[in-house]
């Protein structure tokens, strides 16, 4: 139910008697949703009044709300209200975090290195990219010491002569 309604809907069951079982009865009473419509909450909302009367056992007959039903009512409301406008708070910070950060990207991207694009050249060669991932520890270590044999320097086979 959008947070408009919600609203809305408090403040109709502070100025309306409250009934469950119908959308209104002979002695003024309505239910929730009307009593949100009248408040300003322009939203049909057919789920809530089912949800609202299987949730009183509404039998088909209208009675009025009792102090529980409305306790309870309330109370759901004004969580689900608090719960929204924490959200909004972290909604926001979030949003603006990312809105810096693919700044932060676009800004790197316009930096000019002097390198040129060789992706058309090289993309098709095997380990071309400067930067290989890896998924496990184990294959970055064996990788790793295949990098340290190939850059170990090559013995010189004559100092190899061994002295009698």
């Amino acid at each position: 139910m959008p947070l408009t309604t919600r609203r809305a809907m408090l403040d109709g069951i502070e100025a309306n008697r409250i009934i469950v079982g119908a959308y209104v009865d002979r002695e003024g009473g309505v239910c929730p949703m009307l009593a949100a419509h009248r408040s300003g909450g322009r939203t049909s909302l057919a789920s809530f009044a089912r949800a609202w009367d299987r949730y009183t056992r509404a039998n088909g007959r209208a009675r009025a709300a009792t102090e529980r039903e409305l306790r309870t009512l309330t109370a759901m409301l004004e969580a689900s209200i608090a719960m929204d406008d924490a959200d909004d708070d972290e909604l926001g910070e979030a949003i603006a975090d990312h809105r810096a950060s693919v700044e932060r990207r676009a800004r790197r991207r316009l930096r000019d290195t002097g390198e040129r694009d060789r992706t058309g050249e090289l993309g098709r060669r095997e380990g071309w990219a400067w930067l290989r991932p890896f998924r496990r520890l184990d294959e970055y270590e064996l990788a790793m010491g295949e990098l340290e044999e190939l850059e170990r320097p090559e013995p010189d086979p004559e100092r190899l002569t061994t002295s009698a």
